[in-house]
């Protein structure tokens, strides 16, 4: 069983923060980081995304001028040598350049080498070269294959785990954060659907599936199995769709396949969670993933209605202002009363046309359609439950 750092990689507003909340309450054995790269993918020297760059008053504002991809791993690194093992929540986004461009490893990380664990500070990097304009593309080079700014000796040191939700629920939820009144709070003034955040997941996930670093074994799979649920995934990657084309004969790469059979890397198990399902089943989904990924699961986790719970929680929280009220407010994850059924497409553009108007409704309609595809194809990956009797 894999003692790495876990990494859970999702896309903005897939019930993420009450998925990690039900982990802050093992503070005996994890150490819970929150949404740490948003600091350097919005805000520092090494900057992917274009919401900020032409506001220096709110990049200066945000006081993560100088979070670099090196500054945030090393903190990650602090956080996991205490006795205990980091689970870091964030977006898969923010390590992979926005609209499919071309990604080359940040500066800060170039001169990584496998071995020192994520602890970086022993690596020189030198100092962020600065130019005129937006800071990406960087003048470094990119790896084979690789989605993402962080060199693939440094994804291998953590444990993945894959949390989606529906775009017909995610991006409404997002856009209303990105309007009024919400957008004075959260400082995003303007709905990108390039910040929607399914692409740069499923190419993260392909790309680890193809290096061996997940698969070929899928967590629950044994339960669904047992109880008549079988996996919908294929044996492969299609190059046309994965990560950069990459084509993944078998879904593994077998090359160095030392800790398999049969010449076929053995990874941690695949782990998807869709949100819906966790929501319908919170109890037994978080007990699959523990059992996943090694954390002893106790049904206490699933309830923080404590004073230490709720500070803990507020401070973690604080920095992304107006995103994780409900989730600040909570006081535990419990199963929906009624399973949710899902609205036609032309009940949901009413219903946003109603909230926002048609220009703002066919934006998301548009942006929803866009996602699909990405959320369905990392959806066949998904753990799932045994049927309610």
């Amino acid at each position: 069983m894999s003692s790495r750092p876990i990494f859970v990689a999702t896309h903005p507003r897939a019930c993420s923060t009450a998925f990690e909340r039900v982990f802050m309450t093992r503070r005996d054995t994890l150490q819970c980081v929150h949404e740490p790269f948003g600091d350097a993918y919005y805000f520092g020297p090494e900057r992917l995304a274009e919401r900020y760059e032409d506001d220096e008053k709110a990049r200066l504002d945000s006081g993560y001028t100088d979070s670099t991809y090196k500054t945030i791993f090393d903190h990650i690194a602090k956080e996991n040598s205490g006795g205990k093992r980091a689970f870091i929540k964030d977006m898969a986004q923010y390590w992979v350049p926005p609209s499919q461009k071309p990604a080359t490893i940040a500066p800060s990380l170039i001169n990584y080498k496998r071995g020192v664990g994520t602890d970086t500070t022993a690596i020189a990097s030198g100092p962020i070269p600065t130019k005129k304009g937006p800071p990406y593309p960087y003048s470094t080079k990119g790896q084979p294959n690789n989605p993402t700014v962080v060199p693939a000796d440094l994804l291998k040191e953590f444990h993945f785990i894959f949390l989606i939700r529906h775009p017909r629920n995610s991006i409404p939820s997002y856009y209303r954060c990105t309007v009024p009144p919400l957008d004075e709070i959260t400082g995003f003034f303007n709905f990108r659907p390039d910040e929607a955040g399914y692409d740069e997941l499923r190419r993260l996930f392909d790309y680890l599936r193809a290096e061996g670093q997940i698969g070929p074994d899928f967590a629950g799979e044994i339960q669904g199995q047992a109880n008549g649920h079988q996996h919908s995934h294929t044996n492969g990657i299609n190059g046309a769709n994965g990560a950069n084309g990459t084509n993944g004969t078998n879904g593994i790469n077998g090359t160095n396949g030392t800790n398999g059979t049969n010449g076929v890397h053995k990874g941690v198990e695949i782990c998807v969670v869709d949100a819906d399902d966790l929501l319908d089943n919170p109890s037994a989904m978080i007990e699959l993933v523990c059992k996943s990924t090694g954390i002893p699961y106790e049904p206490e986790m699933l309830k923080w209605d404590n004073e230490e719970d709720h500070k803990i929680a507020k401070a973690a929280f604080e920095k992304w202002k107006g995103f994780h009220e409900d989730a600040i407010d909570s006081t535990e994850l419990r199963a929906r009363a009624h399973k949710k059924a899902p609205k036609s497409e032309e009940q949901l553009f009413k219903e946003w046309t109603e909230k926002y108007g048609e220009d703002s409704a066919k934006v998301m309609r548009e942006t929803v359609a866009a996602c699909v595809p990405d959320y369905e194809y990392l959806k066949q990956f998904a753990i799932k439950l045994p049927s309610p009797n």
